[in-house]
């Protein structure tokens, strides 16, 4: 019982998934679930600062995580976020084909049939902002290998974004800190900014390992053995599907389910090694990661704010990801997000914090580098 009440704790992204799901589906005012949720989220996460250990191991040794209970449960998120897809799709044809509001039933439920343009809206962001979601258990499956690396492609493909699989394994692990990783934002950079450099720069970084890797055993770019041709088409059902129901204004949600999910992608390559610092060539350390293990974060999140471990570790399960000591700015992900969404205020938080970070853990090549950086962004 004890470790099945450890285990319940990484439920808590998966229930706020279905009812987001569930709210676009009951349709009416019910379809701004997600939307309420993400706002509720940053408020529980401002107010709860405590910071909470991982789920660990037993008195044996033995991990607490129920290893088949968590991998089924990041496996069957895939269906979960083509369902959130569908559900989608079935609204933007209601509205497209002019469907009367009304009331009809679904499995023994009572939902609005029809919808209208302002309900259209809060469906398509609150699809966005929970598909988003599916990152996180997109971006544990690509650590592995055989099948579960598949089913990560495929769930990072629902929001056009398979190169990330290797881009992050392969680029952003390799290169965190530094200016060759583009999912690391330099100091004074903000959010709006990052997005589209972080994300063509990873998309860049595969295209260009293909190219190489397709050179060196002789295959013509333009094959099917190209992984970042592949990723994309991995893309084209949900392109296909949302144009079949709804044209131009099924691409048009599509776009904003795409924008709001692959923002929130973006958001947390940023978080999590903002402004710090690492020469070329030098190790990774715990201290070129932000740690973020306040409770709701790390429930909400499967652990993914230990990044000083998970670097250290990058196969480990999440919840076998340890405090190791890494810098940890105090904050949850969701309060960080609210702060980066208005940059002047998150500049003017984490300027403090990279300044202790430059007194504590820099090293004297990174505090070179940093009163260069501090220059260019105004951090003085």
């Amino acid at each position: 019982m004890k470790k099945l009440l450890i285990n319940a704790r990484y439920f808590l992204a998966p229930l706020l998934i279905l009812a987001s799901l569930f709210g676009v589906i009951a349709g009416g005012p019910w379809v701004w679930t997600g939307v309420f949720l993400l706002g509720l989220g940053v408020i529980i996460d401002t107010l709860t600062t405590k910071q909470t250990p991982g789920a660990g191991f037993d008195e044996n040794g033995d991990t607490n995580g129920i290893v088949p209970l968590l991998n089924g449960t990041m496996y069957g998120m895939l269906a979960v976020f083509a369902l959130i897809q569908l559900a989608l799709a079935w609204r933007i044809w209601q509205y497209v084909g002019n469907v009367p509001i009304g009331t009809t039933e679904i499995l023994g439920l009572t939902v609005q049939n029809g919808i209208t343009g302002s309900q259209l809206v809060g469906a398509t962001m609150s699809s966005g902002i929970f598909a988003g979601i599916g990152i996180i258990y997109g971006h544990e499956l690509a650590h592995t290998k055989g099948f579960s690396f598949v089913i990560a492609r495929w769930m990072m493909a629902l929001s056009g974004k398979a190169h990330f699989c290797y881009a992050h394994v392969y680029n952003h692990h390799l290169e965190l800190g530094h200016q060759d990783d583009p999912a690391t934002a330099p100091r004074g950079r903000n959010i709006y900014a990052h997005y589209p450099l972080s994300g063509l720069g990873q998309s860049k970084f595969l295209f260009m390992m293909e190219k190489q890797r397709l050179e060196r055993i002789g295959v013509n770019f333009l094959s099917w053995q190209n992984r970042w041709i592949r990723g994309y088409f991995m893309a084209l059902p949900t392109v296909l599907l949302f144009w079949f129901v709804g044209g131009w204004i099924g691409m048009l949600c599509l776009a904003g389910l795409w924008l709001i999910s692959n923002f929130e992608l973006e958001v947390l390559n940023y978080l999590e090694h903002y402004g710090l610092i690492r020469e070329k060539g030098q190790p990774i350390d715990y201290r070129h990661s932000w740690d973020n293990s306040t409770a709701f974060t790390s429930w909400f999140f499967i652990e993914i704010g230990r990044q000083g471990d998970h670097h250290d570790r990058g196969e480990t399960h999440f919840w076998e990801l340890e405090e190791v000591g890494a810098p940890n700015c105090g904050r949850g992900y969701f309060t960080l997000f609210a702060m980066l969404l208005v940059p002047p205020v998150f500049h003017t938080y984490m300027k403090k914090q990279l300044a202790k970070w430059d007194e504590e853990m820099a090293s004297e090549g990174e505090l070179k580098i940093a009163a260069q950086m501090n220059k260019q962004a105004g951090y003085v």
